[in-house]
């Protein structure tokens, strides 16, 4: 079965995560730095941001999948998939900032919103599943001793 929206958000956080990627490689190349971050705090603030874009991913594209093959609504799944691709962009962005701001806030908190409802909404597929007969248990019987 193809999961057209799963798929696509999973193509845009590829990209995310080698745009992400770049950015690093680019600043150890500036800094001459080939392992950590050389004290450099713009770039520990992109090893963090990159570290938080594979930490949060995998969950909310494997909730996205099970979400999208229990039938799940296909608008609302590009909408939640449209706020975290958003959010995964504006949180680095806003990490590169040395003070708080909107940018990392809303993409921290975008990503947690999108990952609490997903998480929901397959808790409420499962439960609802568990509603149906599709899951009879059937005594065993046993063989006579003699």
């Amino acid at each position: 079965m193809v999961l057209p929206v799963t798929l696509v958000i999973a193509a845009a956080c590829a990209v995310i995560n080698i745009w992400l990627a770049v950015r690093l490689v680019r600043g150890r190349m500036s800094g001459k730095v080939m392992v950590g971050d050389g004290g450099d705090p713009a770039l520990l603030a992109g090893m963090r941001a990159h570290a938080n874009f594979v930490e949060y991913a995998p969950i909310v594209l494997i909730l996205m999948a099970l979400v999208e093959l229990a039938r799940g609504s296909q608008g609302m799944l590009w909408i939640i998939g449209a706020v975290f691709v958003l959010a995964r962009i504006a949180h680095p962005l806003g990490m590169g900032r040395s003070a708080p701001n909107a940018l990392r806030a809303g993409g921290a908190m975008a990503t947690w919103v999108v990952t609490l409802v997903l998480a929901g909404w397959a808790l409420a597929i499962a439960v609802d599943a568990g509603d149906t007969d599709a899951m009879t248990i059937v005594p065993v019987e046993t063989a006579p001793r003699g």
